[in-house]
């Protein structure tokens, strides 16, 4: 396994928007900046392939927003939001997001999730130890599960650097972020919670 971040590296970067989205959203009143994730992500290494992988809704459903992130270097994946007989409501990429880090391994040296979601805990695992990848995650610390952060070969937190990552929405990066995010009373991914699984 490479150990460290190396100029020839060959990456690949997963990025659960609705995540970053959603943490951006609720704990700082923001967006995310993707173009600056993607240079962080990479540095000097050989970039394969960076997939951001959407889920349209009402918030994530402009044309423009896509076409910002192919213009960054992303391919994007999308799909509809889910709505179930009864009002309940389902989106995310996570077996997708895994399906294609797996199948792109072998072309990698170093697979790089942009989620602080604790479900992907058992791919890291999986990448290390079954495919010889170097594991990094990108998020924001304070709602990224703490497992997959230890996981991690490297952890990068956006919220060390918050002008860097965010676009300001209504001028509040640096709002105190003690209190915990409940995303489902406010409409949004349940898997931008604090809570760690």
């Amino acid at each position: 396994m490479v150990q460290s971040q190396q100029k020839g590296q060959r990456v690949g970067v997963f990025v659960d928007v609705q995540n970053m989205y959603y943490s951006a959203r609720f704990m700082y009143n923001c967006k995310v900046n993707f173009k600056e994730i993607l240079k962080e992500a990479v540095k000097n290494r050989v970039l394969i392939r960076a997939i951001a992988y959407v889920i349209r809704t009402e918030d994530i459903n402009k044309e423009t927003f896509f076409e910002a992130l192919e213009k960054f270097g992303y391919e994007v994946k999308a799909k509809d939001l889910q709505v179930f007989y009864g009002g309940s409501k389902k989106g995310d990429w996570d077996i997708g997001i895994a399906m294609d880090a797996i199948e792109l391994a072998p072309k990698l040296d170093t697979v790089i999730l942009v989620s602080g979601d604790g479900d992907f805990v058992p791919l890291a695992q999986h990448l290390k130890r079954a495919l010889g990848c170097r594991v990094e995650v990108m998020a924001f610390g304070k709602s990224a599960n703490a497992t997959l952060k230890e996981e991690a070969d490297l952890f990068t937190d956006f919220e060390q650097d918050k002008r860097r990552y965010l676009i300001e929405g209504n001028k509040n990066i640096n709002r105190r972020i003690d209190q915990p995010i409940d995303t489902h009373s406010a409409g949004g991914n349940r898997n931008a919670r604090t809570e760690q699984r």
